[in-house]
């Protein structure tokens, strides 16, 4: 008979979000720089950086990159459910979670530093193979950490107030680990008076990577799983667990706005330094201080949506942040455009995005435990695992969709050819990068119509039964 679980109390919640802090150090750093340290503007390449892959383009709009990280993201996704299912099916006398967690972290950060080591010339098709692998590595130890991380969420917040607040705390530390992942060109700068410039970014990562072991080895040592969690293993397969999964209409209702929003926040977060040095005309350094004044932004809001989530429910504040945000990816296409100098573009796309990225970054980590307590109230199987890593499957194949259409339409030869034929200052100035927001805009609006189907009321009740 299973002992009875203690409730997480705020100082093990907050030492649960540190791990959050790691990894998403490292997530951040791929998804922000890995494009553009290996498709790298003029402006870099005067700096001494060089094109270490392919400049190639496959059927003549594809490129190496866009492929490499929308092969890796699919092999990603399609290790999730596998993965999830070890987890949820695992016997060790530590659970069934930080088993997973203890092995990953170390590879991950290791990986994070390889995927910037480029071992051939410039140009050469192996580094390209090098880059190939250590993506498909990377998202691997991701995966294995990652995912059993995620399906400690519900266990640890047993209540709809410790799942709110629990939320709210990783979403402040993911929020610190992007803004960390933002340093990179800060900190690399340093070192480029005394190395080259990829070694100053391989330095950097390999800093960074150190520090985002150490907060994803802090929740994987301090907490005891035993002592919160259901640590009973499953005894489904995990393709029929999945297949349950994708059963319940209400987690396929928040997964199409979810996989659309992925879309969305993937294009403008590749396209970001873009948007900043390109149609903002701004140093790459500033994207760290306009992260920095949208992150603080963003933490004035955290209060006031955690109280409001709890009062008026998540589905309405999701749904506002979904078409604010919409509003913001549109905005992000104008600059340079409008009559605004390029800095108080930058800060205005901050202040807009700060309180959408609140939202959207507490509330549906928490949807994903409620809609996993109501399956679980219905069907006596705990397999939280495989709801947060049918999500991040369904999730990652929509970031690997936004890397592949990023990477073809910013460097779509027909827009280029507009742009380089255009005075600076124009509508055709940069359009293939005004383009990816234009659609990132789009993509976010259709999000939120989806989630308006999603049957909030139903689900808080099986909870609550």
């Amino acid at each position: 008979m299973e002992t009875q679980k203690r409730t997480a109390s705020n100082k093990i919640l907050w030492i649960f979000a540190i791990g959050q802090l790691g990894w998403s150090t490292l997530s951040g750093i791929i998804n922000n720089w890995l494009v553009y340290y290996y498709q790298p503007t003029q402006a870099e390449l005067e700096k001494g950086q060089q094109n270490y892959i392919p400049d190639v383009k496959i059927l003549g709009v594809l490129t190496i990159l866009g492929l490499i990280a929308a092969f890796g993201r699919i092999f990603d996704a399609v290790t999730d459910p596998l993965i999830a299912g070890k987890s949820d099916s695992l016997r060790h006398r530590l659970g069934r979670r930080i088993p997973f967690m203890r092995f990953s972290a170390i590879p991950f950060g290791a990986v994070t530093v390889l995927l910037f080591v480029s071992p051939f010339a410039a140009g050469s098709r192996g580094n390209a193979v090098v880059l190939f692998v250590s993506a498909m590595l990377f998202y691997l130890c991701m995966t294995c950490y990652c995912t059993p991380y995620n399906a400690l969420i519900p266990e640890l917040g047993r209540t709809q107030n410790a799942r709110i607040n629990l939320s709210t705390f990783i979403s402040v530390t993911y929020f610190i680990g992007t803004a960390i992942s933002y340093l990179v060109p800060n900190i690399a700068g340093i070192f480029m008076q005394s190395m080259s410039y990829a070694a100053s970014y391989r330095v950097t990562v390999g800093i960074l990577s150190i520090f985002a072991v150490i907060c994803m080895l802090t929740p994987a040592f301090l907490i005891d799983e035993n002592v919160y969690a259901d640590t009973k293993p499953t005894g489904e397969s995990p393709f029929r667990s999945l297949v349950q999964t994708l059963k319940n209409k209400h987690f396929v209702t928040f997964a199409g706005s979810d996989i659309l929003y992925w879309l969305a926040l993937t294009m403008f977060q590749t396209g970001l330094s873009y948007y900043i040095t390109v149609l903002m005309g701004l140093s790459d350094t500033m994207t760290f201080p306009l992260f920095a004044v949208m992150t603080f932004c963003s933490l004035l809001f955290y209060a006031p949506v955690n109280i409001f989530a709890k009062k008026l429910g998540k589905k309405k504040l999701i749904t506002f942040a979904f078409l604010f945000f919409s509003g913001t990816f549109l905005f992000t296409g104008f600059a340079g455009i409008l009559p605004l100098p390029g800095l108080v573009s930058g800060g205005i796309v901050a202040i807009l995005a700060s309180a959408p990225m609140a939202i959207l970054g507490i509330l549906p980590q928490a949807v994903v435990a409620d809609i996993a307590e109501a399956d679980k109230a219905d069907t006596g199987e705990s397999r939280s695992g495989m709801f947060y890593a049918a999500r991040t499957f369904l999730m990652k194949l929509g970031q690997s969709a936004a890397m592949l259409l990023f990477t073809s339409i910013s460097d779509n030869r027909l827009f280029n050819s507009i742009s380089n034929a255009a005075q600076a200052g124009t509508i055709q100035d940069g359009i293939g990068y005004r383009v990816t927001a234009f659609a990132a805009a789009v993509l976010c609006l259709l999000g939120g119509l989806v989630f308006l189907r999603y049957n909030e009321s139903k689900v808080i009740e099986k909870t609550t039964t």
